[in-house]
């Protein structure tokens, strides 16, 4: 199986979906986790 196989868009639309998934997977991490343990650590 070669790479041309997979240039079709929807494999584009497809990879795009999930690394934008993770990305807010990882802002929301660092929102609703390290934010208010770094504010504790603070305080």
């Amino acid at each position: 199986m070669d790479r041309s196989a997979f240039d079709h868009p929807s494999f584009r639309t497809a990879a795009s979906t999930v690394a934008s998934y993770l990305l807010i997977l990882a802002a929301m991490t660092v929102v609703l986790f390290l934010v208010p343990y770094a504010l504790f650590l603070a305080l």
